[in-house]
């Protein structure tokens, strides 16, 4: 396989992620009343639409096709947090779960793949760049568990 083809793929599946993540975070925004939380998955969300379109331009710059959307797993998710949200007590709390669970699996992705030497430095460091917002993102969600449980 092309080294082109290789890099895209692997770029691929991490765009889809931030495609579920973005969708997701515009449904968390939509079952939350407090309106700092609401902003918090608002901003998630923008992040991760400029995300998948970095990824996409990298995608493109390598002579590959990007996706178009995200994944079946990711809509089950999804479908996943609307329904435990209906029938928790304490809404944002079990939602915010849920990021932070969903975040830390996009954390793993991310320190996976750069772990991968054969990308180009500037790859790297875009990658290394979405990764530490994912990190700020995660203790950020830990801020708003507290103050909303």
């Amino acid at each position: 396989m092309k080294y082109e083809k290789i890099i895209s793929d692997k770029l691929n599946e991490l765009l889809i992620k931030n495609y579920d993540a973005e969708k997701g975070y515009i449904n968390a925004m939509k079952e939350v009343d407090n309106v700092n939380v609401k902003d918090f998955f608002k901003k998630r969300a923008e992040e991760r639409a400029r995300f998948a379109r970095q990824l996409r331009t990298e995608i493109l710059t390598y002579g590959e096709l990007p996706e178009d959307s995200g994944s079946i797993k990711g809509a089950l998710h999804r479908n996943w947090m609307t329904l435990k949200a209906t029938f928790s007590s304490n809404n944002e709390e079990t939602i915010l779960t849920e990021a932070l669970r969903g975040e830390k699996a996009s954390l793993d992705e991310y320190n996976e793949l750069l772990t991968d030497s054969s990308f180009p430095s500037r790859l790297q460091d875009l990658l290394r760049e979405q990764r530490n917002a994912i990190e700020a993102a995660i203790n950020s969600v830990k801020m708003y568990e507290e103050v909303v449980s």
